[in-house]
């Protein structure tokens, strides 16, 4: 079975965890290391001879653009993360639907493909976001992959929404991350700080367990996932842990996922 391999290409500091002491207006001043560890990650792909999905950061796009040309060049999909990496519950639709249209323009000048996939900064499209959705289908885009079913985090999550692909609106698809089943919840595993908090002989039996009982896993990295000596920020010892555990084991824990696991697009897992 081929599961889906995702990216979220955003740089070390324009996570939302250290958006309280990093401000946006400040990330000019930061130092970049998107290019070394997305050329890590390519190369790593490539090896495996596997095609992903990148969702771009239409902010990254506009500074980076040699690097999302590479991205598409190397024959992997292009979608959005939004703009500015501002959350559903930080944006009115006015406001998402300025961020969404400058995200898709920026991208398509640079790659010259069909956008077609969303994800929400932080998995932040929840129940009170909805209104959303309506904007992504006016926008072209005919799948969504934002959404958690889960309700153990803390910040996101949709603990009611179904586990595999179903209907947010007509013509718009919603490709939930993976999550699963256990007693009475929904236990996520597929990518980030869960795969690099979990042992990986843990990921391997749930990726089995999901593929067996319930389809392809949808997988999620981030550039700086790769990145042990990437700076270091005072924030609480929760958001430390959730960002910084185990980054040294990231590269090799991929190399042993993508040995162990067949992997694709979400556009080549859903049919589109």
């Amino acid at each position: 079975m081929k599961n889906a391999f995702t990216v979220d290409l955003e740089d070390w500091y324009n996570v939302t965890n250290f958006s309280r002491v990093i401000r946006r207006e400040d990330w000019v001043k930061m130092e970049s290391r998107i290019d070394r560890n997305t050329g890590e990650l390519l190369d790593l792909l490539s090896r495996r001879e596997v095609k992903a999905t990148f969702f771009v950061l239409g902010w990254i796009a506009e500074r980076h653009p040699g690097l999302v040309g590479e991205i598409a060049s190397r024959g992997h999909e292009i979608a959005t993360h939004g703009y500015s990496h501002r959350l559903f519950s930080e944006m009115t639709p006015v406001v998402f639907s300025e961020e969404l249209a400058k995200s898709l323009e920026v991208l398509k000048k640079l790659v010259g493909q069909e956008i077609i996939g969303f994800r929400a900064p932080s998995f932040s499209l929840t129940k009170e976001s909805s209104w959303a959705v309506e904007i992504l289908r006016r926008n072209g885009i005919k799948y969504d992959s934002s959404v958690f079913p889960t309700s153990i985090h803390p910040d996101y999550g949709v603990g009611s929404s179904p586990l595999t692909v179903y209907s947010l609106a007509e013509g718009v698809l919603e490709v939930p991350l993976s999550c699963l089943p256990f007693l009475k919840a929904h236990i996520p595993f597929g990518g980030g700080a869960y795969f690099r908090i979990l042992p990986y002989a843990l990921t391997k039996r749930f990726i089995k367990a999901f593929n067996r009982k319930i389809g392809p896993v949808i997988f999620y990295v981030h550039p700086w996932e790769l990145d042990p000596g990437q700076p270091r920020v005072k924030v609480s010892a929760q958001k430390r842990f959730r960002h910084y555990r185990n980054l040294r084991k990231t590269h090799a824990r991929l190399e042993k996922l993508l040995s162990d696991f067949e992997f694709t697009t979400i556009r080549e897992v859903i049919g589109l």
